[in-house]
Protein backbone atom coordinates (compact mmCIF):
# COMPACT_ATOMS: atom_id res chain seq x y z
CA UNK A 1 0.00 0.00 0.00
CA UNK A 2 1.07 3.74 -0.62
CA UNK A 3 -0.62 6.93 0.24
CA UNK A 4 -0.30 10.61 0.75
CA UNK A 5 -1.94 13.13 2.82
CA UNK A 6 -3.19 16.63 1.40
CA UNK A 7 -4.60 19.71 2.28
CA UNK A 8 -4.70 22.16 4.91
CA UNK A 9 -6.36 22.71 7.71
CA UNK A 10 -8.90 19.56 7.37
CA UNK A 11 -6.34 17.17 5.58
CA UNK A 12 -7.02 14.20 3.55
CA UNK A 13 -5.29 10.74 3.01
CA UNK A 14 -5.87 9.37 -0.20
CA UNK A 15 -4.67 5.24 -0.05
CA UNK A 16 -3.71 3.53 -3.04
CA UNK A 17 -4.39 -0.41 -2.39
CA UNK A 18 -3.58 -3.44 -4.53
CA UNK A 19 -6.13 -6.58 -4.93
CA UNK A 20 -6.17 -8.14 -1.94
CA UNK A 21 -5.09 -5.58 0.69
CA UNK A 22 -8.02 -4.25 3.30
CA UNK A 23 -8.53 -1.16 4.98
CA UNK A 24 -10.41 -0.89 8.58
CA UNK A 25 -11.57 2.82 8.99
CA UNK A 26 -13.81 4.86 11.86
CA UNK A 27 -17.58 5.26 10.71
CA UNK A 28 -17.86 8.11 8.40
CA UNK A 29 -14.33 8.24 7.50
CA UNK A 30 -14.58 7.34 3.96
CA UNK A 31 -14.49 10.25 1.45
CA UNK A 32 -14.53 8.74 -1.96
CA UNK A 33 -12.75 5.52 -3.64
CA UNK A 34 -12.74 3.36 -6.79
CA UNK A 35 -15.89 1.18 -7.94
CA UNK A 36 -13.37 -1.70 -7.36
CA UNK A 37 -13.28 -1.52 -3.41
CA UNK A 38 -15.51 -3.02 -1.69
CA UNK A 39 -17.39 -2.27 1.72
CA UNK A 40 -18.27 -4.45 4.59
CA UNK A 41 -19.26 -3.93 8.13
CA UNK A 42 -18.48 -6.13 11.08
CA UNK A 43 -18.27 -6.16 14.70
CA UNK A 44 -14.03 -6.76 14.50
CA UNK A 45 -12.81 -9.20 17.19
CA UNK A 46 -15.97 -10.04 18.90
CA UNK A 47 -18.30 -8.62 21.26
CA UNK A 48 -15.83 -7.91 23.89
CA UNK A 49 -13.83 -6.05 21.88
CA UNK A 50 -16.92 -4.40 20.31
CA UNK A 51 -18.08 -3.20 23.68
CA UNK A 52 -14.06 -1.89 24.58
CA UNK A 53 -14.12 0.36 21.20
CA UNK A 54 -17.30 1.64 22.18
CA UNK A 55 -16.16 2.57 25.67
CA UNK A 56 -13.11 4.18 24.13
CA UNK A 57 -15.15 6.54 21.54
CA UNK A 58 -15.62 4.08 18.46
CA UNK A 59 -18.32 1.96 17.12
CA UNK A 60 -19.35 -1.16 18.02
CA UNK A 61 -18.92 -2.06 14.13
CA UNK A 62 -16.22 -1.02 11.85
CA UNK A 63 -16.24 -0.90 8.16
CA UNK A 64 -13.56 -2.89 6.47
CA UNK A 65 -12.36 -1.62 2.60
CA UNK A 66 -11.08 -4.18 0.46
CA UNK A 67 -9.46 -3.78 -3.35
CA UNK A 68 -10.88 -6.74 -5.29
CA UNK A 69 -9.22 -6.44 -8.59
CA UNK A 70 -6.07 -4.41 -9.84
CA UNK A 71 -5.41 -0.98 -7.59
CA UNK A 72 -7.60 0.72 -5.80
CA UNK A 73 -8.02 3.72 -3.94
CA UNK A 74 -9.56 4.88 -0.98
CA UNK A 75 -9.57 8.01 0.73
CA UNK A 76 -10.30 9.36 4.25
CA UNK A 77 -10.92 12.57 5.43
CA UNK A 78 -9.92 14.35 8.73
CA UNK A 79 -13.55 15.62 10.40
CA UNK A 80 -11.60 18.00 12.29
CA UNK A 81 -8.84 21.21 11.49
CA UNK A 82 -5.42 19.72 12.27
CA UNK A 83 -3.29 16.87 10.91
CA UNK A 84 -3.29 13.41 10.13
CA UNK A 85 -0.48 11.79 11.91
CA UNK A 86 0.80 8.06 9.91
CA UNK A 87 2.00 5.75 12.46
CA UNK A 88 3.67 2.48 12.19
CA UNK A 89 2.37 -0.48 14.13
CA UNK A 90 5.02 -3.08 14.92
CA UNK A 91 4.98 -5.52 18.16
CA UNK A 92 7.77 -3.56 19.06
CA UNK A 93 5.70 -0.18 18.55
CA UNK A 94 1.91 -0.21 20.05
CA UNK A 95 0.39 3.07 20.26
CA UNK A 96 -2.14 4.45 23.08
CA UNK A 97 -3.94 7.25 21.42
CA UNK A 98 -6.85 9.48 22.97
CA UNK A 99 -10.73 8.79 22.38
CA UNK A 100 -11.54 9.75 18.59
CA UNK A 101 -8.06 10.09 17.42
CA UNK A 102 -8.33 6.95 15.11
CA UNK A 103 -9.37 7.27 11.71
CA UNK A 104 -8.21 4.27 9.56
CA UNK A 105 -5.54 0.91 9.62
CA UNK A 106 -4.49 -1.74 7.31
CA UNK A 107 -6.39 -4.76 8.08
CA UNK A 108 -3.63 -6.43 10.11
CA UNK A 109 -3.50 -3.29 12.87
CA UNK A 110 -5.79 -4.44 15.94
CA UNK A 111 -7.40 -1.21 17.14
CA UNK A 112 -9.03 -2.03 21.00
CA UNK A 113 -9.63 -0.52 24.32
CA UNK A 114 -6.76 0.71 26.55
CA UNK A 115 -8.03 1.30 30.10
CA UNK A 116 -5.67 4.22 31.89
CA UNK A 117 -4.91 2.40 35.26
CA UNK A 118 -3.64 5.07 36.95
CA UNK A 119 -6.48 6.83 39.45
CA UNK A 120 -5.49 9.94 39.41
CA UNK A 121 -5.07 10.46 35.40
CA UNK A 122 -8.58 8.54 35.22
CA UNK A 123 -10.04 11.38 37.23
CA UNK A 124 -8.10 14.63 37.01
CA UNK A 125 -5.61 14.46 34.05
CA UNK A 126 -8.68 14.93 31.40
CA UNK A 127 -7.72 12.02 29.07
CA UNK A 128 -9.94 9.85 29.94
CA UNK A 129 -10.38 6.02 31.74
CA UNK A 130 -10.49 4.50 28.48
CA UNK A 131 -7.89 5.41 25.76
CA UNK A 132 -7.60 3.64 22.23
CA UNK A 133 -5.22 1.06 21.45
CA UNK A 134 -3.14 0.41 18.48
CA UNK A 135 -0.97 -2.79 18.23
CA UNK A 136 -0.32 -6.12 15.54
CA UNK A 137 1.77 -4.89 12.11
CA UNK A 138 0.38 -2.26 9.95
CA UNK A 139 -0.07 1.38 9.09
CA UNK A 140 -2.63 3.58 10.81
CA UNK A 141 -3.82 6.99 10.71
CA UNK A 142 -4.37 9.40 13.55
CA UNK A 143 -6.39 12.69 13.52
CA UNK A 144 -4.64 15.55 15.43
CA UNK A 145 -6.12 18.72 16.36
CA UNK A 146 -4.69 21.40 15.26
CA UNK A 147 -0.54 21.15 14.96
CA UNK A 148 1.15 17.78 15.98
CA UNK A 149 4.53 17.53 18.33
CA UNK A 150 6.75 15.08 18.83
CA UNK A 151 9.20 14.56 21.81
CA UNK A 152 11.44 11.36 22.38
CA UNK A 153 11.49 10.94 26.34
CA UNK A 154 14.27 8.52 27.73
CA UNK A 155 13.73 6.95 30.80
CA UNK A 156 12.48 8.83 33.77
CA UNK A 157 12.19 11.86 31.78
CA UNK A 158 8.90 13.32 32.33
CA UNK A 159 6.87 16.57 30.50
CA UNK A 160 3.69 18.20 32.46
CA UNK A 161 0.82 18.77 29.33
CA UNK A 162 -1.81 20.46 29.74
CA UNK A 163 -5.24 18.82 29.57
CA UNK A 164 -6.25 17.22 26.40
CA UNK A 165 -3.01 18.17 24.39
CA UNK A 166 -1.66 14.68 24.95
CA UNK A 167 -2.58 12.95 21.73
CA UNK A 168 -0.78 9.80 21.45
CA UNK A 169 2.11 7.45 23.14
CA UNK A 170 3.82 4.43 22.49
CA UNK A 171 2.66 1.80 25.18
CA UNK A 172 5.96 2.27 26.83
CA UNK A 173 5.18 5.82 28.50
CA UNK A 174 3.12 6.43 31.64
CA UNK A 175 0.83 8.80 32.34
CA UNK A 176 -0.33 10.39 35.59
CA UNK A 177 -1.29 13.62 36.90
CA UNK A 178 -0.16 16.41 38.91
CA UNK A 179 -1.55 19.28 41.22
CA UNK A 180 -0.30 22.83 39.56
CA UNK A 181 -0.09 23.96 43.16
CA UNK A 182 -0.60 27.22 44.45
CA UNK A 183 -4.29 28.75 45.22
CA UNK A 184 -3.66 31.43 42.87
CA UNK A 185 -2.44 29.17 40.45
CA UNK A 186 -5.46 26.78 40.82
CA UNK A 187 -8.22 29.92 41.01
CA UNK A 188 -6.41 32.85 38.33
CA UNK A 189 -3.66 30.95 36.49
CA UNK A 190 -6.24 29.17 34.21
CA UNK A 191 -4.82 25.88 33.65
CA UNK A 192 -6.99 24.35 35.82
CA UNK A 193 -6.06 22.14 39.12
CA UNK A 194 -4.41 19.57 37.36
CA UNK A 195 -1.51 18.71 34.49
CA UNK A 196 -1.04 15.48 33.05
CA UNK A 197 2.33 14.43 33.34
CA UNK A 198 3.78 11.80 31.06
CA UNK A 199 7.37 10.21 31.56
CA UNK A 200 9.38 7.82 29.37
CA UNK A 201 10.80 6.54 28.59
CA UNK A 202 9.28 6.23 24.82
CA UNK A 203 7.39 8.78 22.02
CA UNK A 204 5.04 11.37 22.80
CA UNK A 205 3.02 13.45 20.38
CA UNK A 206 1.13 16.54 21.42
CA UNK A 207 -1.78 18.19 19.85
CA UNK A 208 -1.75 22.24 19.82
CA UNK A 209 -5.17 23.09 19.45
CA UNK A 210 -8.08 20.27 21.36
CA UNK A 211 -11.25 20.12 20.60
CA UNK A 212 -11.90 20.90 24.04
CA UNK A 213 -10.74 23.46 23.93
CA UNK A 214 -11.97 25.05 20.56
CA UNK A 215 -15.26 24.54 22.05
CA UNK A 216 -14.59 26.25 25.53
CA UNK A 217 -12.90 28.88 23.34
CA UNK A 218 -16.60 29.25 21.53
CA UNK A 219 -18.82 29.05 24.10
CA UNK A 220 -18.54 32.27 25.77
CA UNK A 221 -19.46 33.72 22.03
CA UNK A 222 -22.54 31.60 21.13
CA UNK A 223 -23.82 31.66 25.12
CA UNK A 224 -24.04 35.42 25.02
CA UNK A 225 -26.18 35.60 21.69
Amino acid sequence: MRYCIEGTPLPVVICYLNAGEAMMSDNGAMNWMTPNMAMTTKMEGGLGKAFGRAFSGEAMFLPTFTCQTGEGMIAFASSFPGTILPMEISANNTIICQKHAFLACQKSVKLSAHINRKVGGTFFGGEGLILQRLEGNGLAFLEIDGHVVQYDLTAGQSLLVDTGALAAMTASVTMDVQSTGGVKNTLFGGEGLFHTRVTGPGTIWLQTMPYTRLAATFRPIFSSK
